[in-house]
């Protein structure tokens, strides 16, 4: 019996050649495994009124919660896999209003928590954080973003694995914890508070880990 098809469709002709079809074929999983890396080497999470992202490289971001208030501050969970210094992009995504409700507003007043894990295979006896207003240049004291610098006496800093801490405020934003450890695997946790007195949409925040000098 004759099987009926379409005026000019052959069953025995395709659109593509089948070598091509089997190509593909092969290369599709690639493909999409190529994209799925890309997709998690980069990744935005977003809690209250910012946004925190690892989109400039060399560490993973593998939680954010909070609404950055001094009951809730935000907690930010690292892995970093070296002792290079890397940057968290810090990002505005609720509208702007120095004395609005933390969550609903992006308030310029951010209690933080980083939660960092050492998969760098050293030891680090120090760790340094550091605020920029613009990537890559230091922050100066006209821009309003600091470590509390307003406060003299702060009593919201600290870490779970070091005992001092020093603050440089010019003619940069810098805060560097001292006298401790923390070993390869291990967790080490950094409460403070980061002010932003002229609130921008963006800002960034260095964190570099510091192994023994040989």
């Amino acid at each position: 019996m004759r099987m009926l098809e379409p005026v000019g469709f052959s069953s025995t002709h395709f659109l593509f050649p089948a070598g091509w079809i089997c190509r593909m074929a092969f290369l599709a999983p690639l493909l999409l495994a190529g994209l799925s890396e890309s997709a998690d080497a980069q990744t935005v999470w977003t809690s209250g009124a910012y946004s925190f992202s690892d989109e400039l490289g060399g560490f993973h971001i593998t939680g954010v919660s909070g609404s950055g208030s001094k009951d809730d501050p935000f907690v930010v969970t690292e892995e970093l896999n070296s002792a290079t210094p890397v940057t968290l992009t810090i990002r505005a995504v609720e509208p702007i209003q120095p004395f609005g409700t933390p969550g609903e507003f992006a308030t310029g007043l951010l209690y933080m928590r980083i939660d960092v894990l050492n998969n760098g295979g050293q030891g680090w006896i120090e760790f340094q954080f550091e605020l920029q207003a613009i990537l890559g240049q230091p922050s100066v004291f006209g821009d309003g973003l600091s470590f509390d610098q307003a406060n003299k006496t702060p009593t919201n800093i600290w870490s779970s694995n070091f005992a001092d801490y020093d603050r440089e405020m010019e003619p940069y934003d810098r805060l560097l914890f001292r006298n401790g450890k923390i070993d390869p695997l291990k967790t080490a946790a950094f409460d403070f508070l980061i002010t932003d007195y002229s609130p921008k949409w963006r800002f960034y925040l260095v964190q570099e880990p510091r192994i023994p000098s040989t």
